[in-house]
């Protein structure tokens, strides 16, 4: 059962954590790029996506830099990529922050894609879901890993309507990218 925020379309929140990081010596935190890893497991978030059937009407990505990497690999995967808003008060945000960018969604979206940060965006989750689906919300508890992908769901009119408790964590993954094996010579 589906948590109910008020009357109007199941809308989605999918909410994912940009790709693992470099922390090349000397970089601002902002201008931090992803790691080899982040730069596998980005394009296996964004098939993930395609897969679950979770595709966004619109994304909303941090400035930062690894978060916009993460996000451009990942929309890659997708045949047409929806727009984007990159939005500087994600970088940095807390959960009452995160869900105030959120709450500005136009109505007209029912999927709307979050790129950011921890800790905000697991306590973004955490606050939002009410309930979860098979051990989703413990493994969000346990931890909310770079690349993970968590899909909320609710019913309201508007995105003003979204409120702590008022969803359904309906999954939560940790898609990875393989390592490319060398040639045999």
């Amino acid at each position: 059962m589906i948590a109910r925020a008020g009357a109007g379309p199941l809308r989605r929140l999918v909410v994912l954590r940009h790709a693992k990081s470099a922390w090349p010596e000397g970089v601002p935190d902002h201008r931090r790029p992803l790691s080899p890893r982040g730069r596998r497991d980005a394009p296996a978030a964004g098939r993930a996506l395609a897969e679950a059937d979770s595709l966004p009407d619109l994304a909303l990505c941090s400035t930062a830099l690894r978060a916009r990497q993460t996000w451009e690999l990942a929309a890659a995967q997708w045949g047409t990529p929806p727009p984007v808003r990159y939005d500087p008060r994600l970088y940095g945000a807390d959960a009452v922050d995160l869900l105030e960018v959120v709450r500005e969604t136009p109505p007209e979206v029912e999927t709307l894609l979050l790129v950011g940060h921890n800790p905000g965006l697991e306590e973004l989750v955490l606050d939002l879901a009410g309930e979860g689906l098979d051990g989703a919300l413990d493994e969000v508890r346990a931890k909310f890993p770079t690349s993970a992908i968590a899909v909320l769901a609710w019913h309201g009119s508007t995105w003003r309507a979204l409120a702590p408790g008022t969803a359904l964590l309906t999954s939560m993954t940790v898609p990875r990218g393989k390592k490319q094996g060398r040639a045999p010579d």
